[in-house]
């Protein structure tokens, strides 16, 4: 692992463990440090976070690390051992809620296709209709031939 990536990680870790044992700001709601993206100098670190529970949540808990910025800092500054304290910028991940989504999605298209299976469908044997249209019949055939000079 290179040291770009450990000093990475390590922001990652501390960020994280300041968030939890050190800052007691009752807007923080519970709030995870997702990952951290380190500028090629170490000196500008953005630090993703997820929280969960709604909106509102999200823009306390942002609010709540804003004020917080200097604190933070000068705590991974004095407990890693870099030349420079990076400049820290804390932004959303809403990765983890996107996932859910997609998830939930493969779910119903999982359960609608099992209620498919179920349903006799007479249309399926000719290849036409309702069955075609979603895919479930055979393909049709290319009237183009290939014809060689």
């Amino acid at each position: 692992m290179a040291r770009h990536d450990k000093v990475r990680e390590v922001i990652k870790q501390e960020v994280s463990s300041i968030l939890h044992d050190e800052l007691k700001d009752p807007r923080l709601g519970f709030v995870t440090i997702t990952d951290v993206e380190l500028s090629g100098d170490m000196r500008h670190a953005k630090v993703f976070f997820s929280v969960l529970g709604k909106d509102e949540d999200y823009k306390k808990t942002q609010e709540a690390l804003d004020c917080a910025l200097g604190f933070i800092r000068r705590l991974v500054a004095k407990r890693i051992n870099l030349k420079f304290a990076p400049q820290i910028i804390f932004r959303e991940d809403r990765s983890s809620e996107y996932s859910s989504r997609i998830q939930q999605v493969l779910e119903e298209i999982k359960s609608s296709e099992g209620k498919q299976k179920d349903e006799p469908n007479s249309s399926v044997s000719g290849g036409h209709g309702k069955a075609r249209k979603e895919g479930l019949g055979e393909p049709k055939k290319s009237r183009r031939t290939n014809k060689k000079k």
